[in-house]
């Protein structure tokens, strides 16, 4: 692991949100650890001092399977599309271009390895994408790992993957797909997006999910350029890979779960890695200029009135060489347990607005597996509920999504009716962004 100066991180703060008052016999502490990184996403794939060769490596997966011929300007939108990706890579970033079917083929530099972003390779790899042609079958695990043998021969700090897929993974089992997530998971991080209305949202959502990057549905191919270079530019700016944010619990609590609730929602619970005693650490991938939610619930001995605990102490962490960790912030999470029932009822606004937001993501897609399934009852119910707390939270986005799937009658008591007809992208856009969150307003 290349080393990074103090210069090359970003500054990281932890803020703890949480009532910490408890009635008497209470075990859970619920807290909304806010995690900001700011003074990154400057240097983004230039060399870091003291540390060789770049500091950033990208490798860009695109389908080429015989369904990207239909129609047949969905092939040219992806060579646009990558197109613009190698122009947005910054001088200096290591970078690779990898044709999806069946197999895997490295395109550019096609040589085993990767090549170094300048003016010249830029021009090469673009003219390479013109030999992209569509034929074969579709194999997405073989991608990745064709993509994680690639990033592992560049001494970089970042590793990062961009996905394209128009279809589904037909053609290697899903135990295959997943063991080439848990071979590559933690590896690099990769972004995936599907193209046109082919494609399974749980599968690619999966995908996302297992690398620690985002997913979306690019429902017009046409709009694939603009994707790919927000994407691209978004990649440039993370200045410090393979964070964790690590828990440790006094004797006798434990972690009941913990999950990113902002910009998406993300359970990172069973990904837990023993850091020493009582401690572990939870992933939290690549990090520029950016702010997080985490929400961290904490079931702790119960305690009588007056009594007051640590629950949890929250430390942001970065691995050095050796096995060491350099602690880069720190918050504690407290219980105090008390008689006033004012004080112990109070919820948290922030632990509120985030609960709302996990049952939010978790309400549209039970209502849309319902709907599918022709659970008319079910799929309005939990539609409904959808469309009551996106208006309550102030989630305008995901209102205005739901809105092409239901008719509002009521937003605020959330009485609606399913529409008889809606278009396969629209159902998928609603399904692919229902983990997007709004942050709490302060």
């Amino acid at each position: 692991m290349p080393s990074l100066s103090k210069s090359n991180v970003p500054q990281f703060s932890v803020d703890v949100y949480q009532n910490e008052f408890l009635p008497e016999g209470a075990r859970e502490v619920n807290a909304i650890v806010t995690v900001t990184a700011t003074g990154g996403g400057t240097s983004g794939g230039r060399p870091l001092d003291g540390a060789p060769g770049t500091s950033a490596a990208v490798v860009i997966m695109v389908d080429c399977s015989g369904s990207m011929e239909y129609p047949p300007t969905k092939m040219r939108n992806a060579r646009d599309a990558t197109a613009a990706a190698i122009d947005t890579l910054r001088d200096g970033v290591a970078f690779a271009v990898v044709a999806g079917t069946h197999q895997a083929r490295e395109v550019y530099p096609a040589d085993g390895g990767l090549a170094t972003a300048d003016p010249a390779t830029r021009a090469q790899a673009k003219q390479a994408l013109r030999k992209l042609t569509s034929g074969g079958g579709t194999a997405i695990g073989t991608w990745l790992k064709l993509a994680d043998r690639l990033l592992a021969t560049g001494d970089v700090a970042i590793r990062h993957g961009i996905l394209l897929t128009d279809g589904r993974n037909e053609h290697e089992k899903p135990e295959e797909l997943q063991a080439a997530l848990a071979a590559c998971a933690g590896r690099f991080t990769c972004d995936a997006r599907g193209v046109g209305t082919d494609w399974e949202v749980k599968e690619l959502t999966g995908i996302a999910s297992a690398m620690l990057g985002s997913v979306d549905i690019v429902a017009d191919p046409e709009g694939l350029a603009a994707d790919f270079q927000a994407m691209m530019e978004n990649a440039m700016g993370k200045e410090v890979a393979d964070v964790a944010l690590r828990l440790w619990t006094p004797q006798g609590s434990e972690i009941a779960y913990v999950k990113q609730v902002a910009p998406t929602v993300e359970d990172l619970t069973g990904r837990r890695t023993e850091a020493g005693p009582r401690a572990g650490d939870y992933p939290t991938g690549s990090w520029g200029d950016e702010s997080r939610d985490y929400h961290v619930c904490v079931r702790v001995p119960a305690a009588g009135i007056g009594q007051e605990m640590l629950a949890a102490r929250v430390s942001l962490v970065l691995p050095q060489s050796g096995g060491a960790s350099e602690v880069l912030a720190q918050g504690l999470v407290r219980a105090v347990w008390t008689d006033d029932m004012a004080a112990s009822t109070r919820i948290s606004p922030q632990v509120a607005h985030y609960t709302g937001q996990a049952e939010l993501a978790q309400v549209i897609q039970q209502g849309l597996e319902a709907r599918k399934a022709g659970d008319l009852d079910s799929a309005t119910a939990k539609l409904g509920r959808a469309v009551q707390l996106a208006s309550a939270s102030g989630n305008e986005d995901t209102a205005k999504l739901l809105a092409k799937v239901v008719d509002v009658v009521d937003a605020a008591s959330g009485t609606v009716r399913l529409k008889a007809r809606v278009a396969d992208a629209d159902e998928m856009t609603l399904e692919t962004r229902s983990t997007k969150t709004v942050r709490v307003k302060k």
